[in-house]
């Protein structure tokens, strides 16, 4: 399964899905100007990797910030998640961002996906 590694801009997260090695992170900022478009390879990998995902899958959020058009589509990357066996998403917000936080805690209640929160 190939390797998805989009480099990050400005405006665009970094993410790197790497089966072989075990690196699931999406970081950074991600206010893309067609977010459905940006974010299709990645639901597109999760997909293809849904069918034979590795033992145990630990995904890693570490976003400093996303619009409104980021949030739609970073729950529908979660709800593809929900159908890996084995998966478990790492929240990662700094430690004096409330907002991202609480985010990371409305997302873990609208998916069936194990959370871990961890600041920075």
């Amino acid at each position: 399964m190939d390797i998805l590694n989009l480099e990050g801009a400005e405006d665009t997260p970094k993410i790197i899905l790497d089966k072989k090695n075990g690196i699931f992170e999406i970081s950074g900022r991600s206010l893309p100007e067609d977010s459905a478009e940006f974010y299709r390879p990645v639901l597109e990998w999760i997909e293809a990797y849904q069918a034979s995902p590795n033992a145990t899958t630990e995904f890693v959020f570490k976003l400093e910030y996303f619009n409104t058009a980021s949030s739609k589509l970073i729950l529908d990357v979660l709800s593809a998640l929900e159908d890996v066996k084995g998966i478990k998403v790492i929240w990662c917000f700094h430690e004096d961002d409330e907002d991202m936080e609480e985010a990371g805690e409305e997302f873990s209640e609208l998916v069936e996906i194990p959370f871990e929160f961890k600041t920075y």
